[in-house]
């Protein structure tokens, strides 16, 4: 016959079991903390490598490590003598990227989501020292990330870039830029004009840094977009990922004369 063991009154033989299942649970409240705060702190600090705003200073540093890879670089667009006169019809080269960056908070913690294309068109023209017209188109539907879900957002439920697939800039009224600056000497100036993007026709001024670098006109500038001015939905997906009201579009285009 088989002998079952009655605890004593006071439970001493249940305690065992009962420890367990609170070692057991514990082990899953941790496991889930560490999946909604450790999976989110893994992906925005050792995964998720965003890159570096649009400037000047990071084209230099690219530039330098192609440099240094193929000995020294031949870059004949930038090596050829400019002279001191600008003046004529300049188009968008080769390297000119265009894109967007986003704030992004996973569980509370803040990321950056960049999005960039190289599919970049446009034209500007100088007399003297003003640029008298200028413009450029951007391919929204070439536009990605380092994320495919991203991608498929933005390329979908955010831009709808089936229908609306280009971001114009035009410019409405001409800068002067003074006195030429030396080569490698930036200039800031400001460009207003009209942002055609998402169906909507806005007008906007954009910050810009330029300069020249042998037959080579670079260009530097960036916005800051509020999403609700060109009827664009929060590209935030609610739960695990929110985002701001507003991001940056930035771009980095050299010119050659056309």
């Amino acid at each position: 016959m088989t002998r079952h063991h009655v605890p004593d009154d006071d439970g001493t033989a249940a305690r065992p079991k009962r420890h367990r299942w609170r070692w057991i649970a514990g082990l899953l409240v941790a496991a889930g903390l560490f999946g909604f705060f450790g999976v989110p702190y893994i992906y925005i600090h050792f995964i998720n490598k965003p890159e570096k705003a649009l400037s000047f200073e990071e084209l230099d540093k690219q530039r330098a490590v192609s440099d240094s890879t193929v000995g020294g670089g031949a870059t004949t667009l930038v090596e050829a003598a400019g002279g001191s006169d600008v003046s004529g019809s300049w188009k968008v080269v080769a390297p000119s990227t265009a894109g967007y960056r986003v704030k992004e908070v996973l569980n509370g913690q803040s990321a950056d989501g960049v999005g960039r294309t190289s599919s970049v068109e446009g034209t500007v023209e100088i007399n003297g020292s003003t640029i008298t017209d200028a413009s450029l188109s951007v391919d929204l539907t070439t536009v990605t990330s380092d994320q495919v879900r991203r991608d498929a957002q933005f390329q979908g439920r955010i831009m709808n870039t089936a229908e609306f697939p280009v971001a114009l800039f035009d410019l409405t009224e001409p800068i002067e830029l003074g006195t030429l600056p030396a080569e490698g000497t930036e200039v800031s100036v400001t460009a207003n004009g009209t942002l055609s993007l998402h169906g909507v026709d806005k007008p906007v001024a954009i910050a810009m840094k330029a300069r020249r670098r042998g037959a080579a006109i670079e260009v530097s500038g960036s916005y800051p977009l509020v999403f609700a001015d060109f009827g664009i939905d929060n590209p935030g997906v609610g739960g695990f990922v929110t985002t701001e009201d507003n991001g940056i579009l930035e771009f980095l285009v050299t010119l050659a004369r056309s």
